[in-house]
């Protein structure tokens, strides 16, 4: 085993720990002590590694872009058919967070975090997968038969990552529920919808109203003064 071998697993388990004590505590109350005692590696041990906490929240999220990102490109060449390829996606990205599930928490609590270099560098894998469904979701609309409302393509892709990205909340990767059946009814879900079979004219209902009313918590300043 070589001295960079030795590092890179170091590294990789200061990581692994790190993201978990994000994931508990939030990032910025979480100190290199913590760190440093969760992972017995002492405080210059650990500036020998990273120079910043900063630094660590950027590893692991650079990390986790990179590898789902490049898990997927990897998988797509499996088939060219643009339904098939929105299913990789789904699947990829459920089965890649299930097992990491503090990570996927850290990227979603930590997005706005970083600052400067780190920040740009991470958005622009985060636009890179972004742009990459949302090629997919075009894909899959175009060869829609018929003249079905199509969807909105930002809506189609935020609402997906939506869907998946909330998994942190209430997914027990140990539960009943097994990641493939995650992926199976997530999928079924976002392709099929949940009341898959409805009638046309179930779909057209619209509310009273013509347009969806802003309601806010708070009376407006004319309501109080």
């Amino acid at each position: 085993m070589t001295d960079f071998t030795r590092y890179d697993q170091k590294l990789e388990f200061i990581l692994r720990t790190s993201a978990r004590i994000f994931a508990e505590k939030g990032y910025h109350s979480t100190s290199m002590r913590d760190i440093s005692r969760e992972t017995k590696v002492s405080l210059s041990g650990l500036y020998y590694y990273c120079k910043s906490k900063e630094e660590l929240l950027f590893l692991i999220q650079d990390n986790c872009f990179g590898c789902v990102l490049e898990r997927l490109q990897q998988r797509l060449q499996e088939t060219a058919e643009p339904i098939s390829k929105l299913r990789l996606v789904i699947e990829n990205h459920l089965s890649f967070f299930a097992a990491n599930m503090a990570e996927m928490k850290v990227l979603s609590h930590e997005a706005e975090s970083l600052a400067g270099e780190m920040h740009e560098h991470v958005s622009g894998k985060k636009q890179q997968y972004t742009k990459l469904v949302r090629r997919i979701l075009s894909e899959a609309q175009a060869q829609q038969e018929g003249d079905a409302q199509k969807i909105d393509l930002t809506v189609a892709t935020y609402a997906l990552f939506g869907m998946m990205n909330w998994i942190y909340n209430w997914f027990d990767p140990g539960g009943k529920l097994s990641v493939n059946d995650l992926v199976e009814n997530i999928t079924g879900l976002y392709l099929s919808g949940f009341l898959a079979g409805t009638p046309g004219e179930g779909l057209q209902f619209r509310p009273k109203s013509a347009q969806a009313e802003r309601l806010s918590v708070w009376r407006a300043p004319q309501d109080i003064f």
